[in-house]
């Protein structure tokens, strides 16, 4: 980028809090449309603006959507990534003023890239899926409640929440099938993902919504955006344990109850996890490999825009 602009903005429930570089200038706004109509109205031009803010518990997320509808180029990053630039500078006291101010300087330093605007399909089926899976969480808690109890009043509570819950999910399940089959796109890439053997409705669903790069990447970036991408650990002479980190965890939770099943019923990853179960490799460090093929294997199918067929997949993860 061009930009010689870096707005650095904190994001709390209440408020904004900006620090312009290079000029120094500091604001303090409503997190609400009023402070937004403001925020706007007090930055520099566009063409020569990065603005950045840390992924906060969803706090971030309207402010960066009309921050991109604006037209200003639009960094959403990671508050560990800051987190540890602000110690390696030796700034470790920590306020939503400082915090805003090290943010601007992050993205003076790095100039990180800005991110795109997801369509609100797209932030409809996100959002429909995130709660899928917090339904799936509440019925598993109340369910391993029920086991141990003998209050015939509390299981009878217990199973009316669980049967809600049940219904409700019910009702998202359908709402996300509709959404899906209303885009001609995401229908194709499901198509694509339930034609491999493990694979089925959730985790194609999962894919289409947490992972809308898959097809667009190439197989390290898609590895690592999912988060089963090694990295190194090595100095001078020694050679450390190469380890995965980062990426999206609960697509990587998906990604591995789908690869059990993979495991099992894909001939290639079943064929690819018993040479390494042979071979001595330990059994997380073989689902690790195994899942890190499986995403390999989508990422190419949709990019070549097939189905199943094996003789053209790629033998190495």
């Amino acid at each position: 980028m061009n930009a010689t602009h870096f707005v650095g903005i904190d994001v709390s429930k209440k408020t904004f809090d900006i620090h312009i570089l290079p000029s120094g200038e500091r604001l303090s706004l409503s997190s609400d449309t009023k402070g937004i109509a403001q925020l706007l109205q007090k930055l520099p031009p566009l063409q020569e603006t990065l603005v950045a803010l840390e992924s906060t518990g969803g706090y971030h997320k309207r402010l960066a959507c009309e921050l991109t509808q604006a037209g200003y180029a639009t960094s959403v990053l990671n508050p560990k990534r800051v987190r540890d630039y602000a110690k390696a500078a030796g700034i470790l006291a920590k306020t939503d003023k400082i915090d805003a101010r090290v943010i601007a300087l992050f993205a003076e330093h790095f100039r990180p890239a800005p991110q795109a605007m997801p369509s609100e399909q797209q932030s409809q089926l996100e959002e429909l899926v995130s709660r899928r899976r917090q339904l799936i969480g509440l019925r598993t808690a109340e369910t391993n409640r029920l086991e141990n109890l003998t209050s015939r009043t509390v299981r009878q509570d217990i199973q009316q929440v669980i049967d809600l819950l049940n219904k409700n999910l019910g009702r998202i399940e359908k709402e996300i099938l509709k959404l899906l089959e209303s885009d001609d796109h995401w229908k194709r890439k499901r198509e694509i993902v339930e034609s491999v053997p493990g694979l089925g409705p959730v985790s194609s669903a999962t894919l289409v919504a947490e992972l809308p790069e898959l097809g667009e990447v190439n197989r390290q970036q898609a590895s690592a955006l999912v988060g089963v991408a090694p990295f190194n650990c090595d100095s001078g002479q020694q050679k450390g344990k190469r380890s995965i980190r980062g990426g999206r965890a609960s697509l990587r939770c998906t990604l591995y109850m789908a690869t059990l099943a993979a495991k099992r019923s894909n001939p290639v990853i079943k064929a690819f996890a018993e040479r390494l179960t042979a071979a001595g490799k330990p059994f997380k460090v073989v689902m690790t490999a195994c899942m890190r093929k499986l995403v390999v294997i989508l990422n190419t199918l949709i990019r070549q825009n097939t189905t199943w067929q094996p003789r053209i997949l790629p033998q190495n993860p």
